[in-house]
């Protein structure tokens, strides 16, 4: 915000998350507050029913810059989707899409037989995506398989045929970087904010649309856990506790992939 203010910037929003209407508390979106006062393009312009992929929101973002581009104003990008950063900085791979009965039996197979197996398949046929997708990430997974067996080629391999979206040198890039136990502390605050300001309220609402559990939405943080309470699975210290641990979970695995994938960008610690 202070330094939208400095810059005349606009804020867009670079979290998967952040994009649905259905998840303004348990995904942290900017208050309504600070939506009024500095333009927010990108937020909550999603229903949970509706599934966006990078290269939709790369689509959307690309159409927001050059609007602001012909007003003469600069962009802050925001948020810790690792994959929407890479689709700007390195490229979007043009992959041929996939039928869906190849992609429905790619997922009976990872049903059957577990996520382990299962890897152990694809890495020896495109160990590079193998090694890139986070333990317990189903649907990265079958994309992966998926798309070999559509296309003959690994998904790797399609992904290294790209050229970035924004031009090197046309943007400043820096990664929030804050010691591990004061993240970790952070983290554990929010959980307790999202519960104070009807995170609770928010699931209840989701989970009684009955959406398909696939979907990016069912798999915000905290939408398990807390549904989990509301069924009578848990209690709801247990809930909130579980909550906590995944949100730490979560902020480790986004720290270890920006430092893996962006050495090279300044950091704010």
């Amino acid at each position: 915000m202070e330094s939208a203010r400095e810059t005349n910037a606009v804020i867009i929003n670079a979290d998967s998350q952040q994009l649905y209407a259905d998840l303004r508390v348990l995904s942290a979106r900017p208050s309504i507050e600070d939506e009024a006062e500095i333009p927010h393009r990108l937020y909550g312009v999603a229903d949970a029913a509706d599934a966006w992929s990078v290269g939709r929101w790369s689509r959307a973002v690309m159409d927001v810059l050059a609007e602001l581009a012909a007003q003469g104003r600069s962009a802050l990008l925001v948020g810790g989707t690792g994959l929407y950063f890479n689709a700007l900085t390195r490229g979007l791979a043009e992959i041929p899409p996939v039928p869906i009965e190849i992609r429905d039996a790619v997922q009976a197979e990872f049903d059957c037989e577990g996520e382990a197996p299962f890897r152990r398949r694809l890495a020896e046929i495109d160990p590079a995506a193998e090694a890139a997708i986070f333990p317990g990430d189903r649907q990265r997974l079958v994309r992966a398989l998926s798309v070999h067996r559509a296309s003959g080629r690994a998904l790797s391999v399609w992904k290294g045929e790209t050229q970035p979206l924004l031009p090197p040198g046309s943007y400043d890039a820096v990664v929030m970087e804050p010691p591990r136990d004061r993240l970790y502390a952070s983290c554990d605050m929010r959980v307790d904010a999202m519960m104070a300001h009807g995170a609770l309220d928010e699931v209840h609402a989701l989970t009684a649309r009955k959406l398909d559990h696939d979907l990016p939405a069912m798999k915000a943080v905290g939408v398990r856990e807390l549904a989990a309470h509301l069924t009578g699975k848990l209690s709801l210290d247990d809930a909130m506790t579980a909550v906590k641990q995944s949100t730490r979970n979560y902020a480790k695995r986004q720290l270890t992939w920006f430092r893996n994938q962006t050495p090279g960008w300044r950091r704010l610690t």
